[in-house]
């Protein structure tokens, strides 16, 4: 069995659900959450109190949040919801649709032509008819109040204080706080988070939310994790979306092999996407790693349980194998305008799929990251069983 997520003294253990960003790569989270359904007992509860979820990582954090006393239906109806993607839900992906947006987006934002032209080379309304239609957000507080649940959040960017925004709901006992560029405020949770939370900047438009208008969660989020200890958690789930299997170092080779091509629009904005959505995870990652071991170190119990040195047990779980080389199997799947449009920039050639990773919300890539994560989950089961304290 699973111990109830039931938060009480700061002694207990308090288990925190870290989702990243990442597009149509965060598929692989659901298969990774798949995989852990089914190491737990029928009819188990949310086993993560704290739930933090990060541009597409934040739908799926408040979809478990949503239905967090039944965690397994909550999966389920991830897996079937991904699995059925295509990208008209997400973006306009038709002819008429994809021309207007370029040309409107070109024409002011290149030749300053036209009046409230998007600040978006894509149209992506149609993500927020499929999110009102298919999210009820309504049992976040019924979840709360039965104790299932202590707190879940979602990251958004403002762009114009420059900060990190972490819009969470929970108990009411959680402070907000502040921190340099990150900030956390107690709110209730609405498709309007998500949408601004999921917002890739320049290829989808700003959200506004309150006074302000917000873009994606992982733009200058210099501390993934944080989030959720503030929210109380004192051991984390890491499930990451790199595009390089964790713990494969590199070859040391004494000439590197290089083409001598220059880089394309498609391998430049991947680098940037890849930036922004996964190297502060790793370096947050790797930062608590070696707060853990100073403070091992230290001789006396009593420092090793002061603010910012209490040890943080961490468990990651990432793709087993490369997602660009995935994404580059399944372009002929894009709609004919949207291969034609992300042609030319070079995101449907193989050096380009790193883009295209990202933006490939079609059920077959979507289905095979699933199984890969609920792939990854099963190799490390015992790990899992063991963190997440299954008999």
């Amino acid at each position: 069995m699973v111990e109830p997520a039931v938060v009480g003294s700061s002694d207990q253990a308090v288990t925190g659900l870290i989702l990243s960003g990442g597009g149509a790569r965060a598929a692989y989270q659901v298969g990774v959450l798949a995989g852990i359904a089914d190491l737990l007992p029928y009819g188990a509860i949310n086993p993560f109190p704290v739930i933090v979820g990060t541009s597409a990582g934040a739908i799926n954090a408040v979809k478990l949040a949503s239905d967090a006393m039944r965690f397994r239906v909550a999966v389920h109806q991830l897996t079937l919801f991904w699995q059925n993607f295509r990208s008209h839900q997400v973006l306009r992906s038709d002819w008429p649709g994809v021309i207007h947006q370029a040309s409107r987006f070109v024409g002011k934002s290149l030749l300053g032509l036209g009046s409230q032209a998007p600040v978006a080379l894509l149209n992506s309304s149609p993500l927020r008819d499929l999110l009102t239609e298919r999210m009820d957000l309504s049992g976040i507080e019924q979840a709360i109040e039965a104790q299932h649940l202590r707190a879940v959040a979602v990251t958004a960017f403002g762009y114009e204080s420059g900060q990190a925004v972490t819009f969470y709901q929970g108990k009411g006992s959680i402070e907000p706080w502040l921190r340099h560029r990150r900030v956390g405020l107690p709110s209730r949770l609405t498709v309007d988070h998500l949408l601004a939370s999921s917002a890739i900047p320049l290829l989808f438009a700003p959200v506004k939310v309150e006074q302000e208008y917000f873009g994606d969660g992982a733009v200058r989020q210099s501390a993934p994790i944080s989030p959720a200890l503030h929210l109380g958690a004192n051991r984390v789930l890491v499930i990451g979306v790199s595009g390089n299997p964790r713990g494969v170092q590199a070859q040391p080779q004494v000439h590197r092999v290089t083409t001598g091509n220059q880089p394309s629009m498609a391998q430049i904005s991947g680098h940037l996407l890849n930036s922004t959505f996964i190297d502060s995870l790793e370096g947050d990652i790797e930062l608590l790693e070696r707060l853990n071991t100073l403070s091992a170190l230290l001789p006396d119990e009593q420092a090793r349980r002061q603010p910012g040195m209490a040890p943080v047990e961490v468990l990651v779980i990432s793709p087993s194998r490369p997602l660009d080389e995935i994404a580059a199997r399944h372009r002929h799947e894009l709609p004919p305008a949207l291969r034609t449009f992300l042609r030319g920039p070079g995101a449907t050639k193989t050096s380009g799929a790193s883009v295209l990773s990202y933006l490939l919300f079609e059920a077959g890539y979507c289905s095979e990251l699933i199984e890969l994560g609920r792939h990854d989950a099963k190799v490390q089961g015992e790990e899992l069983k063991r963190f997440l304290r299954i008999a």
